[in-house]
């Protein structure tokens, strides 16, 4: 009898099993820095940067020295004033102190997937109503305004969630 599953697996699964070798070669246990360099550092820096590689002692997983390719001369200027912060923030991302150092290499970032930004539709009257009736005891007129906007976004996104549900 086989003991292999049957049935349908999960695409992350497929995935990291043909892409954990390629990260593994950079250093890169799994890729997720790749992936979360934008939440660890910023857009504003991830946009003009990328993690190229790690390279740990021989032996260890901590200590690493992480290569960045950076598209402007004045940027990694920049990343070195603030590479002890940088440090900081990645350690956190990891959770233990994985990297020491910040290597920069200047050059064209790789091609990044273009970011799906999903068109909003108008929230509909009932949905607006909703919203208002929701937040009409809130005493303070800037937190209850602030309250009604979050809600009229929530409901909207709710709203666009079953319209595109029910569209073939």
């Amino acid at each position: 009898m086989a003991s292999g599953r049957k049935g349908p697996r999960a695409l992350a699964e497929s995935v990291s099993k043909v892409t954990q070798p390629i990260f593994a070669r950079n250093g890169f246990a799994d890729g997720a820095i790749v992936a979360d360099w934008s939440a660890i550092v910023g857009d504003r820096l991830a946009g003009h940067s990328a993690p190229e590689k790690v390279d740990f002692p021989r032996g260890g997983r901590t200590d690493g020295t992480l290569t960045l390719r950076v598209d402007a001369s004045g940027l990694a200027t920049e990343l070195q004033h603030l590479a002890p912060q940088l440090i900081e923030r990645i350690n956190g991302f990891f959770g233990y102190a994985a990297i020491s150092r910040l290597r920069f290499v200047h050059g064209p970032l790789p091609e990044r997937p273009a970011a799906s930004r999903r068109q909003r539709s108008a929230p509909s009257q009932v949905t607006i109503d909703a919203a208002a009736e929701s937040v009409a005891a809130v005493e303070d007129d800037s937190l209850r305004e602030a309250l009604d906007r979050l809600g009229r976004s929530v409901l909207a996104d709710a709203d666009d969630d079953t319209s595109r549900d029910r569209e073939p």
